[in-house]
This record gives structure tokens, sequence and C-alpha cells, in this order.
């Protein structure tokens, strides 16, 4: 029976959505898959990110050529900044948002700008998880919505890029970001925040299109008196800081009327000695009602989340024949390394999901047991041998505690996957999973003091320097691997799926690729100049079809970066260009499309380390999301300079963007013990 959950709704919208010109987009058109446009993030509202063209196809897939691509005036070349959006496509236009929170329009038939709109972020923004980035934009009722970092959601012309409403979702100041894109859904605009790294409450928000009026907000960590809040301490007020932030964006059955997403992990992260209990509703799959916000049913795939397994990549919806009858499914591949696998109507498993008993570690008052999907795991579980120094235990097999020793595990809490989003082919009901094979070093306990905009993690991001991809064709009948394969660098783009037996993929070194979706072999890849770490989307214009993809690098993938959008068809006559040559030299660290250079704002050691270094070597200086390196042993001060101004294989460089007297402020800051933290 579904059961009520007390939040926040101010106004119920009708059903029958009234407006001009693109306001028409109805469910039955959001649902199907994507031709002559790419009307959201996940391609339909459903996800899946698939396309059922098939003019280009595993026979002429090597003949892709570029048709042209674009600068985007510098706007977030280079660190902190990552280029992570898919585009969105309507009507002969692209629009895109970079890591700057910049949007472009951009003419599809000429790569012109129509439009642009510079954010002009605040760059004293300093609650960030995992660098300056946007996964994308949402249109609809003829606006273009965009989230910002500055937690601000904000509606644009389609026509010509002017602000027409802008509404304070959250305060940055408080920890609240969006990185991920809006949902755009019968008259609402829908988002969740980041934030859950800086101790805050997890929400889920709905507001009108058509001014940004509030309409609902769903809390993922439950107050007093709501349901799941007797799996929180009841003497202490930590709920408050319960993280399960929403990373991506949620998907929409309409005909059930429920909007679904997942959840992140819980705060703090690696000291669980605060937080007894389930901690509900963090790690889990989540529904609701669409258009009020209320709870209709979860399903949390980590009890008590010590290794920061938060459910970061987009649920997908299908529909298949499960044991003779028809069913609604849900599907979620977790940092765990298991797709799970739901009725979407009950939440309840469709292939089988069973409860062990996992190792205890009192003083983390860890979970007696865990969901096990029964089926295959797309990346490895357990170690095969120890690393050098560090303790075997457990054979380091998933779920194995820790206390304040650091004890390695796998996979790490990079995960198997983090936010690259999966694609889904209905025809074969295979899910493709972008993954990564990493051991975590993981070590808790710490009682962090709680101060406005620091860390509260209870431990540190640690990680073994051994870092590869895993791309795996996951059976949705079965949860059964097809094949997978590994890569020598890690996954971090994503993918799209489409009727000609294909799946385009981006890899960190600028490489955009074309697999064979039976097989997984390679057919075709092409060098953009920048790391392609973005989904693309596949479209039709005028009889042809097109890809387009944006190659801008990501701070976590340490891949170049680079300010382009790329497209591509069987006629285009443009040829790969050589990696690093991407980026735009028009601008040297812009911040928010303002076209400052960095030497035009004063920043001092500690402000340059939280903008620059901060997201992978943690505020500490001892590891952060990123898996950067321990800053607090003693160092040599030649090596750091060089290390900061060149990088290497494990760290981009940044003597593009720091001046000489930044990367000095930097490195006496690093060698003063980080202002003696």
């Amino acid at each position: 029976m579904y059961m009520l959950y007390r939040l926040l709704v101010l106004s119920v919208l009708p059903l029958a959505v009234h407006s001009n010109g693109l306001t028409t987009l109805s469910s039955e058109t959001l649902i199907k898959n994507p031709t002559v446009s790419w009307l959201t993030n996940g391609g339909n509202i459903y996800n899946q990110r698939y396309s059922p063209l098939d003019e280009i196809n595993t026979n002429n897939v090597d003949k892709l050529k570029g048709v042209w691509h674009v600068h985007l005036n510098g706007s977030g070349v280079g660190p902190p900044y990552s280029g992570e959006a898919q585009p969105i496509v309507h009507d002969g236009v692209i629009y895109l948002v970079t890591g700057a929170n910049d949007v472009f329009a951009i003419d599809l038939e000429t790569g012109k700008f129509l439009w642009t709109y510079e954010s002009g972020l605040d760059p004293e923004i300093s609650t960030l998880c995992c660098g300056w980035t946007s996964r994308g934009v949402a249109i609809g009722e003829d606006k273009i919505f965009v989230g910002r970092l500055d937690s601000k959601l904000v509606a644009l012309s389609v026509a010509d890029g002017k602000e027409l409403w802008s509404v304070q979702a959250e305060q940055w100041q408080d920890g609240f970001t969006i990185t991920s894109a809006p949902l755009y859904y019968n008259g609402i605009v829908i988002t969740g925040f980041g934030g859950a790294e800086y101790g805050v409450r997890g929400s889920i928000k709905a507001f009108r299109a058509n001014d940004g009026t509030p309409v609902w907000t769903f809390y993922t960590v439950p107050g007093p008196g709501e349901l799941g809040h007797d799996t929180w301490p009841q003497d202490s007020d930590i709920w408050r800081r319960g993280g399960a932030t929403v990373w991506h964006t949620p998907a929409v059955d309409p005909e059930l009327g429920l909007l679904y997403f997942a959840t992140g992990n819980p705060g703090p992260d690696f000291n669980g000695a605060v937080r007894p209990g389930d901690n509900l509703f963090s790690a889990s799959i989540v529904a609701v009602d669409v258009m009020t916000g209320i709870y209709r049913w979860h399903f949390q795939e980590v009890h008590h989340d010590l290794w920061d397994y938060d459910a970061a990549n987009p649920v997908v919806l299908f529909d298949m024949d499960f044991e003779g009858e028809s069913r609604r499914a849900i599907a979620h591949p977790g940092k765990t390394g298991w797709v799970y696998i739901l009725d979407r109507v009950t939440g309840e498993p469709l292939i089988g999901i069973e409860e062990r008993p996992v190792p205890q570690e009192p003083r983390q008052h860890t979970a007696a047991t865990q969901p096990y999907p029964i089926g295959d795991a797309f990346v490895p579980q357990s170690m095969e041998m120890p690393l050098y120094g560090v303790p075997y235990i457990n054979e380091g097999r998933i779920f194995t505690p820790y206390w304040k020793d650091i004890v390695a595990v796998r996979p790490s809490s990079f995960g198997a996957t983090a936010w690259p989003p999966a694609s889904y082919d209905p025809r074969t009901q295979t899910l493709y999973i972008c993954g990564m094979d990493l051991i975590g070093l993981f070590t808790g306990g710490t009682v962090d003091d709680g101060a406005p905009q620091q860390q509260f993690l209870g431990g540190d991001f640690l990680f073994d320097n051994q870092r590869v991809g895993i791309f795996a064709a996951m059976n949705m009948r079965t949860n059964r691997l097809r094949w997978r394969q590994r890569w020598e660098d890690s996954c971090y783009s994503g993918s799209t799926a489409t009727a000609g037996n294909l799946i385009f993929t981006g890899q960190n070194d600028g490489r955009f690729a074309a697999l064979d979706s039976r097989t997984g072999d390679l057919l075709w890849e092409f060098q953009t100049g920048a790391g392609v770490n973005a989904p693309p989307a596949v479209f039709e214009h005028k009889g042809i079809q097109y890809v387009s993809v944006y190659a801008a690098g990501a701070l976590f993938a340490q891949s170049p970066p680079g300010d382009s959008l790329w497209l591509f068809s069987l006629t285009g006559t443009l040829d790969e260009i050589a990696p690093g040559a991407a980026a735009s030299t028009t601008l040297a660290g812009s911040i928010g499309g303002a076209k400052v250079a960095n030497g035009d704002i004063t920043l001092d050691g500690e402000a340059i380390y939280a903008r620059y270094c901060g997201q992978c070597h943690g505020t500490t200086g001892k590891g952060g999301h990123g898996g950067g390196s321990d800053l607090t042993q003693k160092f040599d001060r030649e090596h750091v300079v060089s290390m900061i101004t060149r990088g290497n294989k494990q760290m981009p460089g940044f003597g593009h963007v720091l001046t000489y007297d930044e990367v000095q402020k930097l490195v006496d800051y690093i060698g003063n013990g980080l202002g003696e933290r």
C-alpha cells in the first residue's frame, strides 16, 4: 500500500499545460525515442539515451567525419572546470551549457552562435564536491532551464537567451550546488542538488515552468514524524546534515504519474558512529508523485553506507516481458558494481535481490546485512592480492568495514560507476554501463567540526593509483553480462545507443568512439583534441543523421581541456585534429564567461587551493573525491612547482591557468601545512 510522506506542496498543476510553440511537449512526445530532436538530457523521460535512427550503422560508421566544430569562447576551459553536458537539440538548434554555466545556442546547419548566456558565477563559490561542471539544460515552454553552481534555477528565452526568471533554489554558502540537468515535464521544472560532502539535508524540488514559483519539495532525509526518520538517531539532529542528495536528472512514467530518482550517500561519509541506523533515504531508488512530490516507494541499495557508494547514476525505465508477463521496470547501475532491477509500480525486485550477512565493525554501527542482486557484477568486487604496505582484510571484498586504520576495498568510493550515464537498447533489452575498476583505501571515524562551507566527511578520500575503465553490456532479462571490456584509462563519459547497432562513447584522451553494441568491437574513433567526457546526442535533420558531442575534458578524468562542440555525419569532411589542439586560446581561465584572465582576480594561496586543488586533494590535503595524493607529507618545492605547472599522467597541469605569482602562493600554502589545518 502506498504510504504518504509529509512535504511542502504549494500547488497542484492541471494536467493540461497551455502555452506557445515549444510548450506542447506532450508526455507522448517525451516518452518516444528521439529522431528529429534530442529534447531531454536522457533522450527521453525514461532516460534511455537511445536513438532509433540507423542511417549510421556498423557497415558505414568508419566513414563518419566532422561537419563542423566550434569553440565556445573559451568558456570553462581547464581546471577546475569539466565539460560533461549532453546537448539538447530542437528545431535546428543545439543548446549546450559549459562547466562555467554559460549557455550557447548554435545553428545546427552552420555552427554559428545564435545567442549566448554568460552566467557571471561568483568565483568565490567554494562548496563544490567535484569541480565546476554542469551536465545539461532542459527545454520546454519556449524556455531553456539552467541549474547553476550557485544553486539558482534560471529560465532563458529560447529565442534570444535573455533571462526570463530566476529563483534561488538553495544557497551555495549552505553547501548546495546544482550540477545535474533539470527536468521539464507537464508545466514544471524539477531539480536535485549536490552537497552531501558539505553536510546538507538532501532534497528534490519542483517549480512552475512559467514563472519559477515553487510547487513541491521532497526531502530525501526524513524529519521527525516522517516515514524513515526512525532510521536516524533519535537523540541528535544529525539528520539535518544527512546528505542523500540527488545528483542526476530523474525519470518519469506519465501513465503511473511517478517520478524516479536515486540518492547519494548519508553524511558524514566515513563515520557511521554518529548516525546508527539504515539512514533512509540515502543510497536508495525513490518514487514520488510527479505533480505533488508525495512519497510512493523506495528501495535502499546500501544500508548505512560507509563507503560513499552513493547512487549517482541516472535511473533508466523500460518495459519488458518477465516470466510471461509484461512488466514496467526500472534499473539503476550502482557504485557497488551491481544493477538493481525493480518493478517500477511497486519498487519490488523483478530479479531477486538477497539480504546477506556482511562483516561487522561495532564502532561504525555497520548494518547486519546488505542487498546482493542475483546476477553478475559489472566490475570486480574483491582483490586478487594485497596492495603493498596495506593490510589484506577479507580479500578486499565489497562491504568490508573499517575504522581509523586504512583498509583496502574494491570497488572504491569512486565506484563501479559514478555520474556517467548508462544507455539502453529496447530492442535487445541491454543496458550499457560506463564503469571503473579502482581499489579504495578507506579510513574514517573522524568527527568534523561542522563549520560552514567545510567538508563533512568523517574521514578522507584515498585510492590506489591504478585506475582503469570497464565498459559493460548487461542483459536486463537476466542481470547477466553480455560482454564487457577493460579500458586503459577510466571510463568517464557515458554513452548513447542506436538502432544502427552502435554505442557512441568518449575517451579521456580526446577520442570519440563507436562500438558494435552486440560485441563491443571498436568500429571507429576520431580525435577531437580534448577529453570527451560527455554523452552525445543523436538526431536527424532534413533527412540526414547527425551525432553531436562536447569535447572539453573533465577534472576527475584528468583529461585534456578544451571548449569544442563537434557535429558529425556521413557527409562530413573534417578530419580529426591533434590531441590538445581543441582549447580556444582567447581566454585564460574564464570565470562564468566573464572573459577575464586569472590575473585580474586577486586570490590568496588558500583560495587558489580551494578553487583548483581541493576537489582532488581534499580540504585537508589528505585526499579528495578526485583521488589526489596526500599533500601533508614533506616535499621538494621545485618538484611541486613542476607538478602544478606541467602535471603528469595522474594530474592535469595548471600552467596555462595560473600565473607565476599564483603558483608561488599555492606552493607556499601547501608547504605551510595547508594553513596549518
